[in-house]
């Protein structure tokens, strides 16, 4: 049981509460992130995570791509056309399983609204802003702390093999240099050019855009190395194999989240849990619109000259490609199945399939480390971050296959909502309210 101080021990400032005691639910990428920018503010931060150690969830084997420019939302009107092969593939890069579920259903609808041109689009120019207060909260927070985790700035590279989709991304690359990003469109053979690798793929591939800004880096080494600066330098509690059970409420307070050994008091709470947010919400009568998104992803030894150096994406078949030192980190498949994983080897199988298909040689398959997660989406691809009808429990949660990308940004933004301060990027399009 952790000790807290009591409201009347704050010093009350025009920017809020100068310190605070801070309980964030969640050790992930976003969970650590929240602690970081929040414990560097002088306040006593305490981390609750489920799991055995931090990044456990969505955050251990994802993608590695820090995609700060190319943040294209997956509900886009491209995507309307291939739900009937959707639905009726079991080989398809986007699987979608009927259940008698709800939640499924809700975020479904919610999902297909958002499709619409206009929705896209604006959610493609918010979230560019969000990533680029990212980008420069991450360089912030690495050059500080010198933090090794395999980070490159080496690029990215979005391939298409059908013309017609990849006529769509070009008139993207307009959309998205009006919110400042830097992209180039390339025929098949620019794509050779920039990534030789590609020489071997198949015909198919028509064309890319090509982003040069974009990163890479290994998210488990990154927040293992965060979670050491926190307990050492920030002196951060992160209690690991510590479930959250219940909450103890006063009014329009949050005074204590209950666990197995007994109440942790906090001044201010932040839920970071991934996909457990849900739960963990609706124990307080907040539903939070989040549905697992199951991934998939391969790690593999490199093999020279036949890996792609720059980070690639595969766009038809959902899979993406990082170089992580010495490493290749092959991640896809969106299923939308809740958090069923009876189809693991299975998909596992396919992936490796479909990363044969376009780089047959780029790395030792056959000895590949594999990993399965659940992405936690919203509808819209934007995150969850802000209040709450609590006046001390807030939302850093939602960010779906973004999480490693929008994590700084997302704690940075957070610290500025939490405190009352001017925010760097319009903080009501990230809030609950909107897909109320």
């Amino acid at each position: 049981m952790v000790a807290h101080a009591h409201f009347d021990q704050l010093r009350f400032t025009k920017e809020g509460w100068s310190h605070m005691q801070v309980c964030i639910v969640g050790a992930g990428v976003v969970g650590l992130t929240g602690a970081y920018f929040l414990a560097r503010e002088g306040h006593d931060v305490t981390v609750l995570e489920s799991g055995d150690d931090v990044a456990q969830g969505a955050s251990h084997a994802n993608g590695a791509q820090l995609s700060y420019s190319y943040v294209a939302p997956l509900a886009d009107p491209s995507v309307l056309p291939h739900l009937p092969a959707w639905l009726l593939s079991s080989d398809s890069a986007l699987r979608y399983v009927p259940r008698p579920d709800m939640k499924q259903w809700r975020w479904c609808m919610a999902f297909l609204r958002a499709c619409r041109t206009a929705t896209s689009n604006r959610t493609a120019l918010e979230l560019l802003q969000l990533g680029a207060l990212s980008r420069a909260a991450l360089h912030e927070l690495v050059g500080q702390e010198k933090i090794e985790f395999d980070h490159v700035q080496n690029g990215k590279l979005v391939v298409y093999r059908d013309a017609h989709e990849f006529e769509l991304a070009r008139r993207k690359v307009d959309l998205l240099a009006e919110g400042g990003a830097s992209q180039s469109a390339l025929d098949r053979r620019g794509c050779i050019e920039i990534e030789p690798s590609l020489d071997f793929a198949p015909t198919s591939i028509v064309g890319g855009i090509h982003t040069p800004s974009e990163e890479a880096g290994d998210c488990l080494r990154f927040c293992n190395a965060l979670a050491n600066v926190l307990r050492d330098r920030y002196h951060v509690r992160i209690m690991t194999g510590t479930r959250v059970l219940g909450w103890v409420r006063q009014g329009r307070q949050i005074v204590a989240a209950r666990i197995e050994q007994g109440d942790i008091r906090a001044d201010a709470f932040v839920l970071s849990a991934g996909t457990a947010s849900v739960d963990l919400a609706e124990g307080l009568g907040l539903r939070l619109p989040i549905y697992p998104l199951t991934g998939y992803s391969l790690t593999a030894a490199a093999i020279p000259d036949r890996s792609p150096g720059i980070n690639v994406t595969d766009l038809h078949r959902k899979v993406v490609y990082a170089r992580l030192g010495e490493q290749l980190r092959i991640a896809g498949m969106v299923e939308i199945t809740g958090a069923d994983e009876s189809q693991r080897e299975a998909r596992l199988a396919t992936l490796t399939r479909h990363v044969k298909e376009i780089f047959p040689f780029a790395a030792d398959y056959a000895n590949a480390e594999t990993w399965c997660g659940h992405r936690p989406a919203t509808p819209d691809s934007k995150p969850l971050v802000g209040a709450t009808k609590f006046s001390n429990f807030w939302l850093n949660t939602g960010h779906g296959a973004l999480g490693f990308t929008l994590a700084c940004g997302t704690a940075k933004l957070l610290a500025e909502v939490l405190h009352g301060r001017q925010t760097s990027v319009d903080a009501s399009v990230y809030s609950l309210n909107r897909l109320s």
